[in-house]
């Protein structure tokens, strides 16, 4: 952790207590001068730290949001952008992340956004607890608080302060994750800037350097190998949220964002309407990690996971075709399978991907959880199939009464009772058997 720019051999280091202006060790450099080395360090907040090299990531960041870490995750070093208009919930998803994602050290960039979201966040996570560590969440975050009244200057050198920040974490071997909140505010402020300094504008009145700032960014982010300590890795996760207005897509910062990053979380106004929370429009948003991370759960998780995964997007998407049909002539016209596969998007939807932030034990589910809920709605789907096959009628299929516990088991506390998930589904195959005869 030598000051940035410096090199050369360690001659000398100290031990004991030492305020940050104080020299803890001498440093001889290539010339042979003997400097001293002290704990404070000062950067250029627009130039990125250096590294060793750069890897490509492999590893997922579990955040804890089944929605993300099942349909569309992000890797350890990875870049996302959560796009949306106002109220389908940008900042409680960013929140969500901050409280919850795996990452050692979070930092949370408050660029231009309303002053009563960083209270939030400072009354918050003093309460809460690291489920990694059971220590207070705010022992591991960094607040960089740029309100909307605050100078434009300050608020567009607020994302590259945080990124700095994340990158001298990095460097010590900790894995970072950075949330900008939001890119549009820094965009905007780079606007006002560049209209003082009269400079030619761009798109909407954007800069003409728009895109390749926002590509500096975001490139800031990854997976290294630090300088100085052999093998040891670091990585700094970047998860921007950009806030087009009236929710267009089309506008500048949100097309350039999208150029740059590989996981898109794309928030749907029409599923915040409906109260169904995170607003994640899973027929929209993708993830280009998933092929990179499909080792990483087969070791971690099994092969089910990757093949769980599939099948619940197609689902989803078989769903979205038949929806047409449903809204035309009704839910009758359809055929039993159909119904039966209706009826299992449902059970995704409303009790799988819909997730209260609130919730005590729904708020988090690990990895190994998650797992074990999909395995249920499988085994639902594929008895399902078999009973239909075996000319079950489709509404005994669809009333049996273990629906319910499989509605309800995200409640489950993972802590203790992990054993209900082997009751629920004993209880499943139990139920079809006495329906089959």
């Amino acid at each position: 952790m030598l000051p940035f720019g410096r090199k050369g051999e360690i001659v000398s280091i100290s031990e004991g207590d030492y305020t940050i202006e104080e020299p803890i060790a001498k440093l001889k450099t290539e010339s042979g001068e003997i400097v001293d080395v002290i704990m404070l360090q000062r950067c250029a907040v627009r130039k990125g730290r250096p590294y060793a090299e750069k890897k490509s990531p492999y590893m997922p960041l579990v955040t804890g949001q089944r929605v993300i870490d099942t349909l569309f995750p992000i890797t350890k070093g990875g870049v996302a952008a959560v796009p949306g208009p106002f109220g389908s919930g940008k900042t409680v998803v960013q929140h969500q992340l901050a409280k919850w994602a795996d990452a050692q050290i979070i930092v949370y960039v408050g660029c231009g956004e309303r002053g009563n979201e960083m209270t939030d966040v400072l009354n918050e996570f003093p309460e809460l607890i690291d489920p990694a560590t059971g220590e207070p969440l705010m022992k591991r975050t960094i607040l960089i608080a740029n309100t909307s009244d605050m100078p434009v200057a300050a608020r567009e050198a607020s994302i590259y302060t945080g990124i700095t920040i994340a990158e001298y974490f990095r460097d010590m071997g900790y894995n970072v994750a950075i949330m900008a909140d939001s890119t549009s505010r820094w965009a905007e402020a780079l606007r006002e800037m560049s209209g003082r300094l009269e400079e030619m504008p761009g798109e909407e009145g954007y800069p003409a350097y728009l895109s390749s700032r926002l590509a500096e960014f975001y490139e800031r982010a990854g997976l290294v190998k630090v300088l100085g300590s052999k093998g040891k890795e670091g990585s700094v996760t970047a998860i921007g949220a950009v806030s087009p207005p009236g929710g267009d897509l089309s506008e500048p910062v949100s097309q350039a964002t999208l150029r740059i990053v590989k996981v898109f979380w794309g928030l749907s106004a029409a599923l915040a309407y409906k109260r169904h929370f995170p607003a994640i429009d899973w027929l929209q948003s993708y993830s280009l990690y998933v092929d990179r991370m499909e080792d990483w759960y087969n070791e971690n998780l099994g092969r089910d996971w990757n093949a769980l995964r599939k099948r619940m997007m197609a689902i989803l998407q078989e769903e979205s075709s038949l929806d047409e049909i449903v809204r035309l002539v009704g839910m009758d016209a359809l055929g039993s399978k159909d119904r039966l596969t209706m009826e299992v998007a449902k059970t995704i939807r409303e009790d799988y991907l819909h997730q209260n932030a609130f919730h005590e034990i729904d708020t988090y589910a690990s990895l190994n959880k998650q797992l074990r809920m999909l395995q249920l709605i499988n085994t639902f789907y594929n008895l399902g199939l078999n009973a239909l096959r075996e000319n079950v009628d489709i509404e005994d299929v669809i009333e049996l009464p273990v629906r319910e516990k499989i509605g309800r088991a995200k409640y489950i506390d993972e802590k203790t009772d992990m054993g209900k998930f082997d009751e629920i589904e004993a209880e499943l195959k139990k139920e079809f058997s006495d329906l089959i005869g």
